[in-house]
């Protein structure tokens, strides 16, 4: 797998604030939200990771069964991932059994190692394995490390998974336990490389990871958005009553909510493929463009320059590979 090296360190740069943030002295108490019977989930706050917020910017959520708790996501530093078990056992004496990860970006899996120690089995799409062993994840770690002190420091760890599912077959994994019945869900190269998402069949609940941002612009970066527009196109399909996304509000509408996201990419790609067409240098091309249905939602400040350039490139890719010539037929 190849990474972007120019847009990731783009990434690094936002997400790293110009002076640390005055750090609150004691970890944040965390408050489960029920979606139904079984589900609950953590609502991050808005914005970038920093200080004030403890890295506590992205979603997570649990589903108690009467043979043990399955958690999807473990948030963003390992203080967090504590913060979520104690919530848990405010739920239910249930021990957590299984944490599964819709993708290994920092904010959704730095929390994993307080899960491990309490002798969860942590499940990922086999594709995270490229992004651990990576330069990038280092990287990344060090400037959490500089941005979250001291909830990201020496101690912290990037834990991989007890088992790297393989979706070779294109079909969903199921499970049962204590009889609630799920399905993992295979979204890779939409949002990530390794992105899956988690039905909860029984309480028609999908979590969705970063496939679905609610209420706010997506971070788009190096992701491929016309994989992700079809991953969309296929969460509706599964018609779920309840969507948990990845940052922002639960939904309960996926068909309207889901509409901004998908707005916003059929827009990028749009503006973006003009550009490329035109031969327009990137930035004369974003100078241009009018962004006044984008630019009052949460996030569009720091995301959208980068969303455009990531965009720009994906669409000089695609337009170089719609002019290849094909190959002579064998005589």
């Amino acid at each position: 797998m190849k990474f972007a090296i120019p847009i990731i360190a783009c990434m690094l740069a936002l997400a790293a604030p110009t002076a640390p943030a005055a750090t609150p002295a004691r970890p944040q108490v965390l408050v489960p939200v029920k979606v139904s019977p079984h589900v609950y989930y953590f609502h991050g706050r808005s914005g970038m990771a920093d200080g004030a917020n403890q890295g506590f910017m992205s979603n997570a959520g649990f589903v108690v069964t009467r043979d043990g708790v399955v958690v999807f996501d473990a948030l963003g530093t390992p203080a967090l991932g504590a913060a979520m078990i104690k919530a848990i056992r405010k739920v239910t004496a249930q021990p957590v059994r299984r944490v599964i990860v819709s993708h290994f970006h920092a904010d959704h899996f730095y929390g994993l190692q307080a899960f491990k120690a309490q002798g969860a089995q942590i499940w990922a799409h086999e594709q995270g394995r490229a992004y651990l062993a990576s330069d990038m994840a280092a990287t990344r770690l060090a400037q959490r490390k500089e941005a979250l002190a001291p909830w990201i420091d020496d101690a912290t760890r990037l834990t991989g998974a007890d088992r790297w599912l393989s979706f070779a077959d294109g079909k969903s994994i199921a499970f049962e336990m204590g009889g609630v019945r799920f399905r993992i869900i295979d979204m890779s190269g939409a949002h990530a490389p390794d992105d899956i998402m988690l039905a909860v069949d029984d309480d028609k609940v999908l979590f969705a990871g970063d496939l679905f941002f609610s209420g706010r612009i997506p971070f788009v970066g190096e992701a491929d958005s016309r994989v992700w527009l079809d991953a969309l196109e296929r969460m509706l399909a599964l018609a779920p009553q309840a969507v948990i996304p990845g940052h922002g509000e639960l939904s309960r509408s996926p068909a309207r909510d889901i509409a901004l996201t998908r707005d916003y990419l059929t827009f990028l790609r749009r503006v973006m493929g003009d550009a490329v067409a035109d031969l327009d240098a990137f930035d004369d091309a974003y100078g241009k463009i009018d962004w006044s249905a984008f630019d009052k939602y949460p996030a569009f400040a720091q995301a959208n320059r980068l969303n455009a350039y990531g965009t720009y490139l994906l669409m000089e890719r695609e337009s170089l590979q719609q002019k290849k010539i094909p190959a002579a037929p064998r005589p």
